[in-house]
């Protein structure tokens, strides 16, 4: 049975899976127990959702009179939508929610009747609304036909036949695996079946789901793959092994790295001249074979990166920019951007063996790049089913250990992002000092001694010739080294600020990644307190317990990668700093010696 609230304050939903409300609006609540600092109900209009427990109040017992009392919001009317509001209908999960039930409306019923307004309940969503083979409306459109322009504007995975869409779907797998989905919300619904019919795995349905199924464990597919319902056929090639290293746990290095330079951004146009773009050279020391890369082939890798690796840190590419993006300075900023960016990714292991990434470097034909880019669309091994691909070492690990570690980087990133907000404040502040300022003092003091020397000029007696031409060389010298002020942030201070935009792309990364190594260890907690109460079997315990094992190691790895990029990125670039640094005081340096040696002869 639904609990009565009444909504203290006016709320407006601005996120998925929140609901608004009006004040003095009565919303039924399924418990009272609030997941933090929200409550799932359904408001007077039967949409469903989220709503911040301290915006209600929980009515007791039965109260006609005040019910009689309660103002109902204008147009607030109960007629319910096709699908529950502020859902996308191309992204809905039919497991996200449960279908209200009669006794939990029952109030909203009786605000209508109070009211004399008509209420019909929400439509139950079955799982035969999508039926197999039946095409999944994803809200994009045009073709791909045109590989170097449009062939990322459109997702080309609902024209295959065999792909996984969503609800009801079936895929047959070129082996003798196959897979079936349904929309069915308990543990138990997500199967993979063998020639001989075996069933993969069975989740527990007593460890309870997230209330929000909007939160970064939910998303990720880590709560899914934590209870069990991840299933699918891992090839040899998609094994992600996590080892025991010096400093604990670590990805398994490449066996054959490599690099890839980024050079010669040029622009190129298309359509007898109505479209115009950068084209970018790209050439991996793997295949020493040159290939030509947009900034939107970058920005689709980047995405589909993100999607299929959820406990690693995907580098951000540079941000896109409407206007300007054919002057040389973004253009050559942009380009040093993304050699950072190629910089990290081939020195991820993980990240650089993806298929995805190796066929963005080598693809060099139109037919070739639309089959890689459809099977990179329709990779089932993303969300849940990633974790299935992660290999572990037998070892188990202490989870209070875990848990430690985590929260410590977890303060680290917190501090390190501080930090590095700060820096570049400070570097950006001081480069912008030596462009304006520190120039223009320089050469307000050359132009004093110039008008000196003018001066002294016009005495015109032949001994203090010497003494005149020493002088216009030291205001020659100070005007000259007001422009090397301006010139050297490009060679000292702009490094540094391209590599803290990159890192504060990966701090930004890291929450969501500890989100899910938290979630999982939440589950454990929660199926040891069940085993305690008689509620769980021990071995349903001990698979959830060996599940986050696994994103605990995945994640371990990835915060040591992380350290270890940090140190070789941050010596190497505070290594440049200071020489360029040094180089520049010897400029300097130089020239004022020049100028003091004019005067030797004077």
């Amino acid at each position: 049975m639904a609990l009565r609230a009444r909504a203290l304050y006016d709320f407006n939903s601005e996120n998925p899976g929140e609901i608004s409300v009006k004040e003095h609006e009565i919303v039924s609540i399924y418990s009272e127990q609030d997941i933090e600092g929200w409550l799932e109900g359904i408001n007077c209009r039967g949409e469903r959702g989220l709503i911040p427990a301290s915006y209600v109040q929980i009515l007791r017992g039965n109260e006609p009179a005040f019910l009689n009392s309660c103002v109902v919001p204008e147009n607030c009317y109960p007629a319910a939508p096709p699908r529950y509001a502020n859902v996308p209908s191309s992204s809905y999960d039919c497991s996200s929610f449960r279908s209200p039930q009669p006794d939990s409306l029952q109030p909203l019923v009786q605000i209508a009747a109070s009211s004399n307004l008509s209420y019909s309940a929400p439509p139950l969503l079955h799982s035969s609304s999508l039926q197999p083979g039946q095409p999944q409306t994803t809200g994009q459109g045009g073709s791909d036909d045109d590989w170097d322009d449009d062939w990322d504007d459109s997702s080309t995975v609902a024209d295959e036949p065999g792909v996984l869409l969503g609800s009801g779907m079936e895929f047959e797998s070129s082996g003798a695996s196959r897979y079936r989905m349904s929309t069915r919300s308990d543990a138990s619904s997500v199967s993979r079946l063998s020639t001989g019919g075996q069933q993969a795995g069975k989740g527990s349905g007593t460890v309870g789901r997230n209330l929000n199924r909007f939160s970064t464990f939910v998303k990720s597919g880590g709560e899914a793959f934590i209870l069990g319902e991840a299933a699918g056929f891992v090839k040899d090639g998609d094994k992600i092994c996590v080892v025991m290293g010096k400093y604990g746990p670590e990805w398994q290095e490449n066996p054959y790295p490599f690099s890839c330079s980024i050079d010669d951004p040029t622009k190129q146009t298309k359509f007898k001249g109505m479209k115009s773009y950068i084209s970018y050279k790209l050439l991996p020391t793997s295949t020493n074979i040159q290939v030509n890369r947009r900034y939107k082939h970058f920005d689709w890798l980047y995405a589909r990166l993100v999607e299929k690796f959820p406990v690693i840190s995907v580098p951000h590419i540079p941000e896109k920019q409407a206007t300007g993006r054919f002057e040389e300075d973004f253009i050559a900023k942009r380009r040093k951007g993304l050699v950072w960016w190629m910089n990290h990714m081939t020195s991820h292991p993980v990240l650089a063996q993806c298929d995805v990434f190796r066929h963005f470097l080598t693809c060099i034909d139109e037919k070739g790049w639309k089959q890689g880019k459809r099977k990179a669309e329709k990779d089932d091994m993303v969300g849940a089913n990633f974790f299935l691909t992660i290999s572990i070492p037998p070892n188990m690990l202490d989870l209070q250990e875990v848990e430690s570690k985590v929260d410590g980087f977890k303060t680290f990133t917190k501090k390190m992002d501080d930090s590095v907000l700060q820096l570049n404040n400070t570097v950006i502040e001081f480069a912008r000092k030596q462009v304006a300022g520190f120039k223009k003092e320089y050469q307000k003091v050359g132009h004093s001694f110039k008008y000196l020397g003018q001066a002294f000029e016009m005495d015109q007696q032949a001994f203090s010739t010497g003494l005149n031409h020493a002088i216009a060389f030291t205001a020659e010298a100070y005007d000259n080294i007001g422009e090397y002020f301006a010139e050297q942030p490009k060679q000292d201070v702009d490094p540094i600020v391209d590599l803290l935009a990159l890192y504060q792309g990966h701090l930004t990364n890291f929450p969501d990644i500890i989100h899910v190594q938290k979630g999982a260890l939440t589950k454990v907690k929660e199926s040891k307190r069940h085993v305690e109460e008689g509620k769980m079997e021990n071995n349903q315990a001990d698979g959830i317990r060996e599940r986050c094992d696994i994103i605990s190691f995945a994640t371990l790895a990835e915060i040591q990668h992380f350290h270890q990029i940090r140190v070789r990125d941050f010596k190497g670039q505070m290594q440049h700093f200071l020489q360029q640094q040094i180089f520049f005081f010897q400029k300097v340096t130089q020239k004022l010696e020049e100028a003091l040696h004019k005067y030797d002869d004077a």
